[in-house]
C-alpha cells in the first residue's frame, strides 16, 4: 500500500516503551504489526520533559540521552515511515542563547535571533496595533524580562518559557536548517510544523497565518523537498482558513473532523459532518485525538475578524458548540471541565482535554463507529498511543501536575499495555486500522451520503478497482457495520460491535 493509505500512530517516545527502543519494540510487536505505516514521534529533544512536554526545546537539535539518540531514530525509519516535530516558533527559556542575551542584552551575537515588541514595532504600537494580535490564550504574547542592563517585552505566544525567534533573521533561519538537517539526516520523511501559523509577526496585522506566514511556509517547504522531506502544518483555525492553507503546503490537519463527530454521534444528526467530509482539502492528516485537546476553534465562526467586518460562521453554530462541550463535560463526569481552561492552567481557548473514549462516555459501539468514521475518510489517519488502547483520563496525572492536557498523557506501565492489548476493544481497532492500511480501496476517493442518521461511506480503490469497502453507521445508536469486496470473493460483512480480528483478514491485492 502507498505510504498515504497506511495508519500512522502518534506517541511520546518515553510513554509505551521508555524510550525510543521500546517505541520500536511496541511497534514491531506481534499484536500490533501491520497495523502502522508511519508513526509520529512527538518531541524527544532536550529536554523532553521540559515545561510543555518537549514543545520547549533547550536544544532541537540533540536527542534527550535518556530517550535515545538519533540512531535510535535512523533505526525506527527502517520498518516506519517516521514524522517528528519541528518547533518553529520558539525555543525554551533556558536555552543557551537566550541565557546569553539575558546576561548580555544587545550585546550578545544571539540577540537578533529572538523577538520583542520592539523590534517587530520599532516605532512603538497603537492600541488597535496591539489588540488586533491574535493569540490562542489570554491577554498579550509579551513577557517582562530583564535582557542585560534594561527591561524588554520578549515575544511569547504561549508561555513565558518559550521564547518566540525571529525566524526572518539569519540566525534564526540557520537555526531552523540544523534541525531539519538533524532530521533529514536521520531517515525522517515528514516533519510537523508546530504553531507555525504564529512564527511571523508582521506589524498591523494578526500576526498569525499572514501572506508572509506562507511565504514562509513556501520557502521552508523547498528547503525541507531537497531533503527529501514533506511538511505537516499544524494550524488551529477557521475552517475555511484551512482550505486555503491546504492548496499551499503538502499536508495539513483537518482539526475539524473530531468535534464533528462527536456532534454527530451526541446528536444522530449527521449533517455538518457530511457538508465537512464533501468539502475538506483531501491532502490532510486526519485525527480523532492527539498530545492536545479536542478543537472547537475549528467548527466555530472566524475568530480574526476584525470590526465592522461581517461575521463568518462556522461549521456549527455557538449553540451546538456549547452543547458539544458541555456534552463532553457530562459524559466525562466533569473530568473534562476540570481538565480544561484557566481551572488547570492550560489557557488554550479553542480546546478541551479528555480522551476521546471518555469523551464518548466509555461507549465502545460507539468509540468503534467513530475511529471506522475517521479510518474511511481520506487522508492520512493518526492514531494517538492513548486512543489506540482506549484509554481514561488521568487524573491522577492531572491533580499531580496541574497541567490540563496531561489528563490525556497517560504514562503506559509495560503490565498495562498487555492488559489494553488483550482487550477486545482495542483488538477490534487494531483489526480495523490493520484493514485500512493493507486493503487496497483506501488510494481513492470517498462517496458519503446521509439517510436520517444513517451515514455510509465508500472507497473504492483507484489502482485496483474492484477493491471496494463501505461503512454503514447509525449515528443516533452508534451501530455500525463494515462490507468490503475484491472482487475475486462475496462482499463480507461484519457488525463493528461484535467482530473478532479474524473477521477483517482480507485477501491483499497490492
Amino acid at each position: 500500500m502507498a505510504t498515504q493509505d497506511q495508519v500512522q500512530l502518534i506517541a511520546y517516545a518515553d510513554r509505551l516503551g521508555g524510550d525510543l527502543r521500546g517505541l520500536a519494540g511496541f511497534l514491531r510487536r506481534e499484536e500490533v504489526a501491520g497495523a502502522f505505516g508511519g508513526v509520529h514521534v512527538l518531541p524527544f529533544y532536550t529536554p523532553f520533559d521540559g515545561a510543555d512536554a518537549g514543545f520547549d526545546p533547550i536544544d532541537h537539535t540533540a536527542v534527550d540521552p535518556r530517550l535515545g539518540t538519533w540512531d535510535d531514530v535512523r533505526e525506527l525509519a527502517r520498518t516506519h515511515d517516521v514524522m517528528v516535530d519541528l518547533i518553529v516558533n520558539h525555543v525554551s527559556a533556558d536555552s543557551a542563547a537566550f541565557l546569553d542575551v539575558v546576561a548580555r542584552g544587545d550585546a550578545s551575537p544571539w540577540a537578533p535571533m529572538f523577538l520583542t515588541m520592539s523590534s517587530v514595532f520599532p516605532d512603538g504600537a497603537r492600541e488597535e496595533e496591539l489588540a488586533r494580535i491574535y493569540r490562542p490564550r489570554p491577554g498579550l504574547p509579551f513577557t517582562a524580562i530583564r535582557l542585560g542592563d534594561r527591561l524588554r517585552y520578549v515575544w511569547t505566544t504561549f508561555t513565558p518559557q518559550q521564547i518566540d525567534v525571529d525566524v526572518t533573521s539569519e540566525l534564526g533561519r540557520e537555526y531552523l536548517t540544523s534541525i531539519l538537517d538533524a532530521a533529514a539526516g536521520a531517515g525522517v520523511r515528514l516533519v510537523r510544523l508546530d504553531a507555525v501559523g504564529y512564527a511571523v509577526k508582521t506589524p498591523g496585522t494578526t500576526c498569525f497565518m499572514t501572506p508572509e506566514t506562507f511565504d514562509f511556509i513556501a520557502d521552508f517547504a523547498a528547503q525541507a523537498r531537497e531533503r527529501g522531506v514533506d511538511l505537516l502544518v499544524e494550524v488551529h483555525s477557521y475552517y475555511r482558513r484551512q482550505v486555503e492553507i491546504a492548496r499551499e503546503v503538502d499536508l495539513v490537519y483537518d482539526f475539524a473532523l473530531p468535534p464533528l463527530v462527536l456532534h454527530a454521534l451526541y446528536t444522530g444528526d449527521g449533517t455538518a459532518l457530511v457538508d465537512w467530509l464533501r468539502e475538506r482539502p483531501r491532502n490532510a492528516v486526519t485525527v480523532l485525538d492527539t498530545h492536545d485537546g479536542i478543537g472547537v476553534i475549528d467548527v466555530g465562526p472566524d475568530q480574526t475578524v476584525a470590526p465592522g467586518e461581517a461575521e463568518r460562521p462556522g461549521l456549527l453554530t455557538p449553540e451546538q458548540i456549547d452543547a458539544l462541550v458541555e456534552g463532553i463535560h457530562e459524559r466525562t463526569g466533569g473530568a473534562s471541565a476540570r481538565a480544561t481552561g484557566a481551572a488547570a492552567s492550560n489557557l488554550d481557548l479553542y480546546q478541551v482535554n479528555s480522551t476521546f473514549y471518555d469523551a464518548l462516555g466509555r461507549d465502545d459501539a460507539r468509540y468503534l463507529a467513530a475511529r471506522s468514521i475517521q479510518l474511511f475518510t481520506p487522508g492520512i489517519a493518526q492514531v494517538y498511543y492513548v486512543g489506540l488502547l482506549a484509554g481514561q483520563n488521568d487524573v491522577e496525572l492531572l491533580e499531580r501536575t496541574g497541567v490540563g492536557r496531561d489528563v490525556n498523557r497517560h504514562h503506559y506501565t509495560t503490565a498495562e499495555v498487555d492488559a489494553a492489548l488483550a482487550t477486545p476493544l482495542v483488538q477490534r481497532l487494531l483489526a480495523l486500522c490493520r484493514f485500512r492500511s493493507t486493503f487496497p480501496a483506501f488510494d481513492g476517493d470517498v462517496d458519503t451520503a446521509l439517510d436520517g442518521s444513517r451515514l455510509t461511506m465508500e472507497r473504492r480503490g483507484a489502482e485496483v478497482p474492484d477493491a471496494v469497502a463501505r461503512l454503514e453507521v447509525d449515528l443516533a445508536s452508534g451501530a455500525g457495520s463494515l462490507h468490503w469486496s475484491d472482487g475475486a470473493a462475496p462482499e463480507t460483512v461484519v457488525d463493528l460491535a461484535g467482530f473478532v480480528p479474524e473477521d477483517v483478514v482480507v485477501p491483499v491485492r497490492r
